[in-house]
């Protein structure tokens, strides 16, 4: 079921969700931005997505809730924030969620600031709501929102599962993150560049990846390493960093490369190998968004977020960069 409002297929797929098709990414050249939390819904602990897309005509926003019987469907409502001409900047809008169970989504995002990004940074809220609870609230008008929606908090927090993005750029991509629920954002940039060969037999492919300008991690001779992973420690926390960049160096045309940041919440020998096999699973196989088709378990004031190995939170930041020549 879908509640359409306009949003154009270069944002979205004609089912409601985020499209991971490369063709068509390129086509519209847009920057995507998928989050997907879990929490109790409609009786059952469920997967909501939460994705904003951005081209030079439009920005997105789509609300979707995984379906019960089939963890593949979903129940979307979908938002077009186009400059244009008038669009609602505020409202809500009501879907059923297996046949049954109504689902609101609100949203005002009337002063919302983009500061050139994707994602509003402040001055707006998006909240979900089921039975009287408001079950999902982004943004940071939240006295605004329980105004709005007049229902109450709901007793389980919901937990951050993934994220992903596509960014597009020459050389240097850039993107802003936060690795733990509570913390601050950090400055993430990666950067490909050629340098020349001490014997002067011309140039060699590196990578560079720095958070809040510092380099942690520095691969030379990236046509041979070009598939690979290192422990880098942020604030004192441990993130694994997975990348591949093959296609960058390999593949003629708009290609993209795609890099994997998993923090690790124990510094434990068990956990870590938990960890490590977890995100090779997840890197071998990113065509099926392993992370959407797990529901976890949903417990009385919190969800479970930490594995049941110990220690290797389940969150994952996918990010997909596009070089564009």
């Amino acid at each position: 079921m879908q509640d359409q409002i306009g949003i154009p297929a270069n944002c979205f797929s004609s089912s409601g969700k985020l499209t991971d098709d490369p063709a068509a990414v390129t086509r519209s050249g847009q920057s995507v931005f998928m989050s997907v939390y879990r929490t109790k819904i409609a009786d059952q602990c469920r997967l909501i997505t939460v994705t904003w897309c951005k081209n030079l005509l439009l920005h997105g926003l789509s609300v979707s809730v995984q379906g019960h019987e089939d963890l593949e469907s979903q129940y979307t409502c979908k938002v077009e924030l186009k400059p244009c001409y008038f669009w609602r900047k505020q409202g809500s809008k009501r879907f059923l969620v297996d046949g049954t169970k109504a689902v609101d989504v609100f949203w005002d995002l009337k002063s919302a600031k983009f500061n050139g990004e994707t994602e509003p940074n402040s001055e707006f809220y998006v909240a979900v709501v089921c039975d009287e609870e408001v079950v999902l609230l982004l943004g940071d008008l939240k006295k605004e929102a329980y105004r709005k929606t007049r229902c109450r908090p709901a007793l389980i927090d919901p937990v951050l599962v993934s994220r992903k993005e596509h960014i597009f750029g020459k050389k240097k991509f850039c993107t802003r993150f936060k690795f733990h629920g509570k913390g601050r954002f950090h400055e993430i940039s990666i950067e490909c560049k050629n340098r020349s060969c001490s014997n002067g037999g011309g140039v060699e492919p590196e990578m560079e990846i720095r958070i809040d300008g510092h380099l942690v991690i520095h691969v030379k001779h990236l046509q041979w390493k070009f598939r690979g992973n290192e422990s880098i420690h942020v604030n004192k926390a441990r993130v694994e960093v997975y990348w591949d960049v093959h296609d960058w160096l390999f593949n003629p045309g708009l290609r993209h490369a795609l890099f994997i940041f998993k923090p690790i919440m124990s510094s434990s020998s068990s956990s870590s190998v938990s960890s490590l096999s977890t995100s090779s699973s997840l890197s071998s196989s990113l065509t099926s968004t392993p992370l959407s088709s797990q529901t976890g378990s949903c417990n009385t004031g919190s969800i479970e977020g930490i594995n049941s190995g110990g220690g290797s939170s389940e969150f994952c930041l996918f990010l997909y960069a596009w070089k564009v020549e």
